[in-house]
């Protein structure tokens, strides 16, 4: 089983989003997917009542829970869990960090988004999760600001010792009907 951690500490990055479309496609891809909602905001919770489907299991937990449902998904055969985390440094981010296999920090290119991706970057250093990547979100179609947004991100995670892949939203509209959203 692996388990994605989706952290930053700014609220607004598109965690949840990208929680919920890294779901869909694993679930596209025949893994059994299940998505732990610790943030308080329940954006997965209300995401997964509108959607109307049951394939894959999400559920609220509290930071100090997710040991346990980790241990429970596991037992029940989950390819992939999914923790989409609050948007702030806190204790409870450092715990779930603490069991991922991959951190995954979304990250808009404006440059209070990628002030604030300092010190996440810092706590997926302290965590010791093995691998790490930001994701640029939210790419404007005009404009070269993302490329100055990954020059600045690559160098954290260089600076973490962490490994890491260039990762990136594409600039494209998304075709019809494709989309996990509501």
């Amino acid at each position: 089983m692996r388990t994605i951690a989706l952290v930053s500490q700014k609220g607004g990055s598109g965690k949840s989003s990208i929680a919920v479309h890294l779901a869909v496609a694993a679930v596209r891809k025949r893994r059994s997917v299940a998505v732990l909602d610790p943030d308080p905001q329940g954006s997965v919770l209300g995401w997964g009542k509108r959607r109307g489907s049951n394939d894959i299991t999400i559920a609220a937990a509290r930071a100090q829970e997710v040991p346990g449902l980790l241990a429970r998904a596991r037992e029940q055969g989950a390819d992939l869990v999914i923790i989409d985390t609050a948007g702030r440094a806190s204790i409870e981010a450092a715990r779930v960090l603490a069991l991922a296999d991959v951190a995954i920090i979304p990250c808009r290119v404006g440059v209070y988004d990628v002030e604030a991706s300092v010190e996440t970057a810092a706590e997926v250093k302290r965590s010791g999760v093995k691998r790490a990547a930001f994701v640029l979100n939210a790419i404007p179609s005009r404009g070269t600001r993302h490329e100055e947004a990954r020059a600045a991100l690559e160098q954290l995670l260089s600076a973490a010792g962490k490994e890491g892949r260039r990762s990136g939203a594409r600039r494209r509209r998304p075709r019809r009907g494709r989309a996990a959203g509501p």
